[in-house]
């Protein structure tokens, strides 16, 4: 069988080792796709104990077991890491994870930590990816003179 973390190895070979603690794995992204598999499995211990000590009174144990139950799992897609590697002790993985349920097909974007300790990785917080907006120069309050040159408060000319 195929593991459902899609890297294109089988279960046994892939996954399985790592849900089953008879490895740890090696890289951020391992324990990505290791836990992702172990929502597929309902391997919820697995699910538990990845989390990092530091935040898993957070985990709610029956709820991610109910939601794993109620959820038909599609496929996984790893948008990009960073970090994460043999050597690091922080990385992130972006992932899309797709998925069915009762509303019909979702879409789950995820851009992941993961923090080793003790030389063991666990993931540590989700959070939806975007940009943060950096200004260059200051924002033009409304009452402010147009920066166009006008003459005019910004909310009468140029903010409108």
């Amino acid at each position: 069988m195929l593991c459902p973390c899609q890297s294109g190895n089988e279960l046994e070979e892939c996954c399985e080792p790592i849900i089953a603690g008879r490895i740890h794995a090696g890289t951020a992204e391992q324990l990505m796709r290791a836990r992702f598999t172990a929502y597929t499995q309902l391997a919820m211990d697995f699910i538990e104990e990845t989390h990092d000590p530091k935040t898993r009174s957070d985990f709610d144990s029956a709820a991610n077991r109910q939601w794993a139950e109620t959820t038909r799992w599609k496929g996984l897609e790893i948008l990009a890491t960073k970090q994460g590697g043999l050597n690091d002790e922080v990385g992130t993985v972006e992932f899309k994870a797709t998925f069915e349920t009762d509303e019909g097909p979702q879409i789950h974007h995820e851009l992941s930590e993961f923090r080793k300790r003790d030389g063991v990785w666990y993931f540590s917080d989700g959070k939806a990816p975007g940009q943060t907006v950096i200004r260059t120069e200051a924002k033009v309050g409304r009452n402010d003179p147009c920066s166009c040159g006008s003459g005019k408060k910004y909310k009468k000319c140029c903010g409108k």
